[in-house]
């Protein structure tokens, strides 16, 4: 814009460079944490974390990792996966994706406008001399449309159930990703009890190989039983090492299940808690209960619903753009049209004039669009009643592991409880000299069995009782007694 044009139109210059100084200020509102939002198309979820079902309070997630030596809880593992796994990650980004999204769809409703400027030079050369002409133009245009027979509230609908639906799907992924994390947890958790479980019958069984080997030196024993009792010995060590390799595996995919084995660049060493043995209280509700909640509250179903109330509606949107549409539009040009020679200094122009937009033939375009749209809408229809089949599959299948791993937990108890008193009874017998060393060896085996069915059914049941949460779509983090804040993306 030149210098000479400045001191006649002070004010388009004044508008100008305030609308230019709005702009280049935007990017800074639009950083963390007060995003420039003028639309309300940003969910609260986004700024103020989301609450799991049934929780008060959930977590906030934080750039710190495991570290070496803390002990592990349940409550842990769970927050470390919602805050690490990248499926859940994508579902934050999924969402502020769609809110942008709906914030487009918003905007068809407000006017746009343009500004510019622009300058040109002609000369003149003749007989009686030359002569050299320069002149600035500055332009407005606004265009607002104001009738499109339902074409922008359609594709608004839309972009709103499409939010939605990336909120459902959220839901749903992070149901999945407790679920995971609570299955490898107690996988894990379950290796190290069995390891324990293995090293005590590796105790006893050199207690029972040093009685044996001072029953022959007194000559109450033989050479046979010193031997049954070295090989049970050596069988019990094979089997310690067989639960320690397992154990082991199983903090493995714990670690990456969880996260962390990209942050760590190696394994790391992770220390379970110890995990209370409680008597079960029984399921909440009984299988049609859970079917009927998953039916109308699962998070996965709401969202292949918000899926197909969104094609509906792009059927709308399609059928729309084949309709007329009424545009207002008002230019104001001064000095002349921009590009045009001819104008003067001085000149003042203002257009306004309605636009009637009539869409006539399309070459059939038309027709083919509005028929995928609504093959759009027969996918989604076959994909909520997949998603549908596929919820109260996964629950019905954890309900009845549900139910056995609480039917075994009290027959496993009686075992246990009945094995520990045959191991006690036939020990005294063989110091005795009224057993021998078969019959203290088949005692000590039954133990081994019990403590590792025993461990296996609280496993069981504590896994299952929260899987059976997790797909039915109702874990929270008070499922498993924890506190902090509400969670929100990771920073």
């Amino acid at each position: 814009m030149s210098a000479d044009l400045a001191p006649r139109c002070p004010r388009w210059l004044a508008a100008m460079g305030m609308l230019a100084a709005l702009l280049a200020a935007m990017p800074a509102c639009c950083g963390e944490p007060a995003p420039f939002d003028p639309l309300l198309a940003r969910p609260p979820e986004l700024d103020r974390g989301k609450l799991l079902p049934g929780d008060e309070q959930g977590m906030v997630c934080t750039s710190s990792s495991y570290g070496p030596g803390k002990v592990l809880t349940l409550a842990d593992a769970v927050d470390l996966a919602l805050c690490h796994q990248p499926q859940v990650q994508a579902t934050w980004a999924s969402i502020k994706l769609q809110a942008a999204q709906l914030g487009e769809a918003r905007a068809a409703y407000l006017p746009t406008l343009n500004a510019g400027a622009s300058r040109y030079r002609d000369g003149i050369s003749a007989e009686q001399g030359s002569s050299t002409r320069s002149v600035g133009t500055l332009y407005a245009t606004l265009t607002w449309r104001l009738l499109d027979f339902g074409g922008r509230s359609a594709n608004q609908r839309a972009a709103d159930v499409l939010l939605q639906a990336a909120s459902a799907s959220q839901d749903a992924t992070l149901q999945k990703a407790m679920a995971a994390a609570v299955g490898l947890y107690y996988e894990a958790h379950s290796a190290q009890a069995a390891e324990q479980a293995r090293e005590r019958a590796l105790q006893l069984a050199h207690q029972v190989l040093a009685t044996a080997i001072k029953r022959e030196q007194r000559g109450v024993g033989s050479l046979p039983e010193t031997l049954q009792a070295r090989s049970f010995v050596a069988k019990a060590e094979l089997e310690l090492a067989r639960a320690v390799g397992q154990h082991k595996r199983s903090l493995v995919a714990l670690a990456v299940g969880l996260g962390l084995l990209d942050q760590a660049g190696d394994v790391p060493v992770l220390t379970l808690s110890s995990e209370v043995e409680e008597d079960p209280l029984g399921l909440e509700q009984n299988l049609p209960g859970w079917l009927q909640s998953a039916r109308q509250y699962h998070p996965a179903i709401l969202a292949a619903r918000a899926q197909l109330e969104a094609a509906r509606e792009k059927v709308k949107v399609a059928r729309s753009e084949g309709l007329p549409t009424l545009d207002l539009s008002a230019s104001r040009f001064i000095n002349g049209r921009p590009n045009q020679a001819g104008g003067s200094r001085g000149d003042r122009e203002t257009v306004v004039g309605l636009n009637l937009n009539i869409p006539v033939f399309e070459g059939f375009a038309r027709n083919y669009k509005i028929d995928g749209a609504q093959a759009q809408v027969e996918l989604r229809e076959a994909e909520l009643r997949d998603v549908q089949a596929q919820v109260l599959g996964d629950i019905a299948t954890t309900y009845a592991e549900a139910t056995t791993a609480l039917r075994s937990m009290a027959s496993s108890r009686s075992l246990l409880e009945a094995a520990q008193r045959a191991v006690e009874s036939v020990r005294r017998k063989y110091d005795a000299g009224a057993a021998d060393i078969v019959e203290m060896l088949n005692a000590q085996s039954v133990l081994s069995e019990a403590e590792l069915e025993r461990i296996r059914c609280l496993s069981d049941w504590r896994s299952a009782r929260l899987r059976l949460l997790a797909n039915a779509g109702e874990m929270g983090r008070s499922s498993f007694a924890t506190s902090s804040a509400p969670l929100k993306p990771p920073a």
